[in-house]
């Protein structure tokens, strides 16, 4: 393993996944093959990157379980041949009949399986402009935050609604995370309203790096992404972003911001146990 200190680069995917899952896994390897050519050491792809249907039962005529996910292989094989680590953002995996997992791979540049994370927040809310979504239906929630080892330092995995319940990720910075990963298919509305001040926010709070590839775009299901994937320094800082549209973002990483901001505002270490209301 790599120092810790060790610079590289990170690359986050962005996409307009459709309902079928092999026109997702043709578009999604080519942008991972793009990140690579850009020198990208680790890519980052969005949630649901193999498949966005909201429609239960054509969901559910796609979907399998991790054994025979042709998504999942195709990624494994894709890192392998790459000599890249992928974060596969999320695949929606069977767990029983009529129920699946919203599961997110780390997967290393031999393309093992290093760590997988199910989402723990689901997403069942009406929105001002009408959309409804009851995630918590047809998804079995996770129950354990999963902190990855990489060659640069601990990646603490998160899946897009995670993303507004910051004791999760303040769990991950007390127990030594430099990275966050938060894939995403975050609505326009939600979007547009609280996407870039929350994950700063996770990133300051906790003094990590913050890695959150995004959906964009109008999908066959119906529903609109909002895109603006994001790479956020410890500090805050935004060091990349996408747009609107498909494409790839990177940015250089170094590892060492991470102790630089835990030193300027050491808040890690000043949590203190209190009475609740």
């Amino acid at each position: 393993m790599t120092d810790t200190a060790q610079m590289f680069k990170a690359a986050c995917v962005q996409l307009t996944s459709e309902n079928e899952v092999e026109p997702n896994i043709r578009t999604s390897g080519s942008l991972v093959r793009e990140a690579v050519n850009q020198g990208a050491d680790l890519v980052l792809m969005p949630e649901m990157v193999s498949l966005l249907e909201m429609n239960p039962k054509k969901m559910f005529a796609r979907v399998a379980r991790q054994a025979d996910d042709k998504a999942l292989a195709a990624y494994r094989a894709l890192a392998d041949e790459l000599s890249t680590w992928i974060l596969v953002g999320s695949l929606p995996i069977l767990i029983e009949e009529g129920k699946v997992a919203n599961r997110s791979f780390l997967l290393n540049a031999s393309g093992d399986i290093a760590a997988t994370y199910d989402k723990i927040h689901l997403f069942d809310v009406d929105l001002p402009n009408g959309e409804r979504y009851r995630e918590s239906k047809n998804y079995v929630p996770g129950g354990k935050a999963t902190l990855a080892e990489t060659p640069w330092g601990k990646l603490g995995m998160s899946v897009c609604y995670d993303l507004r319940f910051p004791h999760l990720y303040r769990a991950y910075g007390q127990a030594g995370a430099r990275f966050l990963s938060i894939p995403a298919a975050f609505t326009k509305v939600t979007g547009e309203a609280h996407w870039h001040v929350l994950q700063r926010a996770r990133a300051i709070e906790n003094g990590c790096f913050v890695f959150a590839p995004a959906q964009c775009g109008k999908h066959a299901d119906g529903r609109t992404t909002y895109g603006h994937s994001l790479i956020i320094d410890p500090w805050g800082g935004i060091l990349a972003e996408g747009g609107t549209e498909p494409g790839v973002i990177i940015a250089e990483i170094d590892p060492a911001k991470v102790d630089e901001a835990h030193g300027r505002v050491p808040s890690l270490q000043h949590d203190r146990i209190f009475a609740a209301p």
